[in-house]
């Protein structure tokens, strides 16, 4: 049987939706998600395979104005996830305006030659009036080959988006094993729901000043794994927040990441964490590279 892939990039601004839509295509958690904006640092693949398709969606950092070190390094790996790919997806609010982040992707996506879908999100919070408001200023910007409505919070019109996606697909061996769902290392996947809980259970600045290194990750005969994962903050009065009264935060934090963990793994999960401080990390290449956000 011929097989077709189809490499797509989901592109838009900070907390529009775009983990959430990757979640809910590939049927299980792999990007974290959060009501917090630039939730996503790096670039991560969900893999959907269908028949004799196999989609591979790239999930992006929101696009933004970068005020740090790790901010410049998420604004080049969305640019570098448009180049050389069968498709981009934008995803936008139902806003009736183009923003900056979004005039500036759609010139980079027509910059690279790259076909365009827009995913119009959060369709379940306005009324049809308002879709065709979206629709009528976006199709001024750029022609993009299809526009497909979605609530990627329940579902809705997510078929459709795959059904136009299938249309870029080209004739290719499977880049990965059918069953697959990430290109992500296990212990990546563990590190980044450590961090989404920081950013469900902090305030303000501090989930975002956080980084998660996973020290140990261990298998048991039992097929019990042991985890190891060190939080790492800027300053010493928010490891004092982090960790919480008599332990508090950092013991809630901890619970939840470890349920998310064993719901990933499928097997029971012993997580233990610390917290260090490594002042004013985002602003150091060496730091910002030596955490994982690499290009």
């Amino acid at each position: 049987m011929a097989t077709k892939t189809a490499m797509i990039t989901i592109a838009g601004r900070p907390n529009v939706g775009k983990s959430t839509l990757i979640n809910y295509l590939v049927g299980e958690k792999i990007a974290i998600v959060s009501n917090k904006p630039q939730t996503t640092r790096n670039r991560i693949c969900g893999i959907v395979t269908k028949d004799d398709t196999q989609f591979v969606f790239v999930d992006t950092p929101g696009y933004h104005k970068p005020r740090t070190k790790l901010g410049d390094y998420m604004v080049d790996v969305t640019k570098s996830s448009i180049s050389d790919v069968d498709l981009m997806i934008l995803v936008v609010e139902p806003i009736p305006a183009v923003g900056p982040q979004e005039k500036s992707l759609i010139e980079y996506m027509n910059a690279k030659k790259c076909p365009g879908i827009l995913a119009i999100n959060k369709i379940d919070t306005v009324e049809k009036d308002i879709l065709l408001q979206v629709m009528d200023v976006y199709s001024k910007e750029t022609d993009f080959v299809s526009v497909v409505p979605i609530s990627a919070k329940t579902g809705d019109g997510v078929g459709e988006l795959l059904k136009e996606c299938s249309r870029y697909a080209v004739e290719s061996p499977f880049l990965f094993p059918e069953d697959s769902t990430t290109d992500q290392p296990e212990r990546q996947v563990m590190a980044e729901i450590i961090r989404e809980k920081l950013l469900w259970c902090l305030d303000r600045e501090i989930p975002h000043g956080t980084a998660v290194e996973i020290t140990k990750f261990s298998e048991r005969d039992s097929g019990v794994i042991d985890i190891d994962a060190t939080i790492y903050c800027e300053k010493a009065s928010h490891k004092g927040i982090i960790i919480g009264k008599h332990g508090d935060m950092l013991k809630k934090i901890s619970s939840m990441a470890r349920v998310d963990c064993e719901r990933f793994m499928g097997t029971k999960v012993y997580l233990t964490t610390w917290v260090k401080v490594k002042e004013n990390w985002r602003d150091s290449d060496f730091l910002v590279r030596n955490f994982g956000y690499r290009e």
